[in-house]
């Protein structure tokens, strides 16, 4: 047992590795964390995959569909859904998505945004992974949340690569379950 311990925090060392912080960026006193050099590396977006795929196929022997926030959601997402057999479906900023949909608009530091869903995206009932690149304030993930409540699908968890704990975003979360696969302060 000890050796799948090893072999999966030697992958999580892995993506760590790939995850760079920019200081004051995009504003002075801001420490950003950079994807970029993660889906740059095919081994390391693997590890990322891989520990992603893992934890949901312990956690939820069920699970319908996987949402992915726009737009790194859209990164990870499809590849995930696609390992697990299941759809992915699109959650995206205000005007982008054709046909009829749900929306929900959510404050940002400086004004609001909003978030939405085609109508029929997923069905009431149907057991939702929400997946995201960031988990800082949880804002957008909360949004996302309300998406999910209006077309009465269940949300099984918020599921992000990186969490930025010192911003206390699980907490807005409540009672949604969190799962980060890094997490910074």
């Amino acid at each position: 047992m000890s050796g799948v311990c090893g072999e999966a925090e030697t992958r999580r060392c892995l993506v760590e590795e790939r995850v760079r912080a920019f200081p004051d960026f995009p504003v002075p006193g801001v420490l950003f964390r950079d994807i970029t050099p993660l889906l740059k590396d095919p081994i390391a977006f693997g590890a990322a995959i891989d520990l992603l795929e893992a934890h949901l196929k312990t956690s939820y022997p069920q699970i319908d569909c996987i949402a992915g926030l726009d737009a790194r959601g859209f990164l990870f997402g499809p590849v995930l859904a696609q390992r697990l057999g299941i759809g992915f479906v699109l959650i995206r900023k205000k005007g982008k998505l054709p046909g009829l949909t749900e929306s929900v608009s959510y404050a940002l530091e400086y004004g609001q945004a909003e978030l939405e869903i085609q109508s029929d995206a997923v069905e009431p009932g149907q057991k939702v992974v929400l997946l995201d690149d960031l988990l800082a304030t949880g804002g957008t993930m909360s949004a996302a949340c309300e998406l999910m409540k209006k077309l009465k699908a269940e949300v099984l968890e918020c599921l992000v690569l990186i969490e930025l704990k010192s911003l206390k975003g699980a907490e807005k979360l409540k009672p949604f379950s969190i799962y980060s696969l890094l997490q910074y302060d």
